[in-house]
């Protein structure tokens, strides 16, 4: 939750920011309040087989997982309404709108692949949902997919449009194995992977002495 006292630091906020190409105009979902914590799940990919010497062997990036719950409220706009007809008008439904359109294909391709079905086409276009990128501060910017999104409407207004609300999503990062390298989504993720590399590299925590004598080699 944001501070309410004045000389508190400002910090960054959280979001996510989904690409539909060809446009290059995305749509950003920022955090009004970013979330009191994030649970991470990394799951090792092991190689196939299971013979000796493979006990090390790894298929690729582990599956990663980052779930954690993110707090809407229109209070603040709702004070003023002059400044915010939208909210006045459509409570929190834009912002709903936005999450749950990062699991929905384009609308044009979706009444295209209509078209063409009524019309008796054997040929349907991919309709893929947009590149999400998860932006948590400067040193975690990760191309996701999102695996569930789950929205508790806990206060409405008069037109029983929602005005609080809780989202839990649960997002799986998409690595290099499930991206395209014409996908920019691939090249994030690459540089986010040498960026771990390098914060790995520059681990101090714990004083190394205790442990150095016990090594085998």
């Amino acid at each position: 939750m944001g501070s309410e006292f004045p000389r508190s630091p400002k910090v960054q906020k959280g979001g996510i920011v989904a690409y539909q190409f060809p446009e290059l105009l995305p749509t950003v979902v920022v955090f009004q309040y970013n979330p009191d914590e994030v649970q991470r799940s990394l799951q090792a990919r092991g190689s196939s087989g299971g013979g000796r010497g493979d006990a090390h062997r790894v298929s690729g990036p582990p599956d990663e997982t980052l779930t954690f719950t993110v707090e809407i409220d229109a209070a603040d706009q709702l004070e003023q309404p002059r400044d915010n007809a939208l909210t006045v008008e459509n409570g929190l439904h834009p912002i709903f709108a936005a999450l749950e359109g990062l699991v929905h294909p384009p609308y044009p391709m979706v009444i295209a692949n209509e078209a063409l079905a009524l019309a008796g086409s054997a040929f349907i276009l991919g309709e893929q949902a947009p590149l999400a990128l998860l932006v948590w501060g400067a040193r975690r910017v990760l191309p996701v997919a999102v695996q569930s999104l789950s929205v508790r409407e806990e206060a409405f207004d008069q037109a029983l449009n929602p005005i609080r609300a809780k989202v839990e999503l649960s997002l799986k990062v998409l690595t290099y194995r499930d991206l395209d390298v014409t996908n920019p989504g691939y090249w994030v993720y690459l540089a986010a992977f040498t960026q771990k590399e390098t914060l790995g590299a520059m681990n101090t925590l714990g004083d190394r002495r205790g442990i150095q004598g016990l090594l085998p080699f």
